[in-house]
């Protein structure tokens, strides 16, 4: 039994070599369960501390927008990437970003003259009256967004840039895209894809107000029809159709430039007595007719016709009053019969 005892130990090199390992490899393990478990830790750690950070981030990011009504920079930036309500009309999605668009335009000009022209307290008041109407105009494009899906009505990017294009040309004066969006940044904090942004709202806003305006278009008709009979003679359409229309005159040669809805551009391409026809004004709110008096190389002296176009702020009417338009963001008025419906939420 010895001499078989003897004879079963006896190993061979490979055995010696596999029992070596399993030796090694034993000892490996006693080292190897604590890491796992550590780096386990480790990897649930990083995972709550992120859910935490997102979390801060988010209450933060809440705070700031929904309740302390902050408009900076860095804020815009966040809402022009993450598809932030402000308000929502007849169930459609104001964007953040089009709200703080539209206000910071508004207020640029305004905090680059605040040392000079303004107090605390009228800069105060201001910032709460262009917020107010930056929300009302957000809302409208949102109402005029929500019509233009159900009308089938779109603005291709073509009809942007060729819009872009005009208005590099405004006045007349044959500007470059750089020195064009130096202007916009200047005066209304803008770069070029937040101003094609405001194109594009202006664009769709205008082919919605012409599609569902039955009553603007009739009445532009009508007035085409009138001049066309009495040799485009402005006054007298006036005269015929009272407060149906708009009846302007310049009184006198005015800047080629002026910021009239167009009609000062739409003028200096006119030969003295000539009449333009109908089109559309430039921030969309209904049709002109302009007739040339004199001009020179930089003024024009005209008259004009609006038919403004009214189903559209109608319709949006009934909205406010059937409380379809609610507010996520509570901004201060002296008006305390401003509907405002955060609090309703």
């Amino acid at each position: 039994m010895a001499l078989l005892k003897k004879k079963d130990t006896k190993l061979t090199e490979q055995e010696k070599v596999e029992e070596r390992r399993e030796e090694v490899l034993a000892k490996g393990r006693k080292f190897k369960y604590p890491l796992q478990w550590t780096k386990h830790r480790i990897v649930i750690n990083t995972i709550l501390i992120t859910v935490v950070t997102l979390a801060l981030i988010i209450a933060g990011g809440w705070l700031a927008l929904y309740r302390l009504g902050m408009t900076n920079d860095l804020l815009f930036r966040v809402t022009e990437i993450l598809p932030v309500s402000v308000a929502k009309v007849d169930d459609e999605s104001t964007r953040f970003s089009d709200y703080l668009m539209f206000y910071r335009s508004s207020m640029t000009s305004v905090e680059r003259q605040s040392g000079s022209q303004f107090d605390e307290g009228s800069i105060e008041e201001l910032r709460n009256e262009y917020k107010r109407a930056a929300l009302s105009e957000a809302e409208q494009y949102t109402y005029a967004t929500k019509l233009a899906k159900e009308q089938d009505i779109t603005v291709s990017d073509e009809e942007v840039a060729n819009e872009f294009e005009r208005h590099l040309k405004i006045g007349g004066v044959d500007r470059s895209e750089e020195s064009f969006l130096k202007i916009v940044k200047d005066n209304f904090g803008l770069d070029k894809s937040e101003y094609q942004r405001m194109l594009y709202l202006t664009l769709i806003k205008a082919k919605v107000e012409i599609a569902i305006d039955t009553t603007a278009n009739n009445l532009a008709n009508k007035v085409e029809t009138i001049l066309k009979n009495n040799n485009d003679d402005y006054a007298k359409v006036a005269d015929e159709l009272g407060d149906k229309i708009v009846y302007e005159e310049t009184g006198g040669l005015v800047d080629s430039k002026n910021i009239d809805g167009g009609r000062a551009t739409e003028a200096m391409k006119l030969e003295p007595g000539a009449s333009s026809g109908k089109f559309v004004s430039m921030n969309g709110d209904g049709y002109y007719f302009v007739k040339l008096i004199k001009k020179t190389d930089t003024e024009v002296n005209f008259v004009s016709i609006k038919v403004p176009f009214t189903e559209f702020e109608k319709r949006f009417d009934v909205l406010k009053n059937e409380n379809k338009i609610y507010e996520y963001i509570k901004i201060p008025t002296q008006d305390s019969d401003e509907f405002n419906d955060a609090s309703n939420e």
